[in-house]
């Protein structure tokens, strides 16, 4: 990586750590996909938009209802559990 796509992803993370008061370092847990079956969603204030058959990762289960994820792009977002298929 270059000394400039460093500085944006060290600042793309302390935007996230701040939105979603997260603690710690961000790892991914594992990797999950969207539903083929899904409606696609566009994503909200801290809500993820959705694609059919998309693979995110996977930062934290946080309730029985959501999971904090980050596409492909690299932004971060919640994810209803319902609409998630494991690999």
């Amino acid at each position: 990586m270059t000394l400039k796509a460093c500085k944006k992803e060290e600042k793309m993370n302390r935007e996230f750590q701040k939105k979603f008061k997260f603690k710690g370092s961000i790892t991914v847990l594992t990797q999950m996909m969207v539903d083929p079956a899904a409606t696609e969603k566009r994503g909200g204030a801290k809500s993820l938009p959705l694609r059919r058959g998309e693979i995110l990762d996977v930062i934290q289960f946080t309730n029985q209802e959501q999971i904090l994820c980050r596409n492909s792009q690299r932004r971060y977002g919640y994810v209803p559990r319902a609409v998630m298929l494991p690999l």
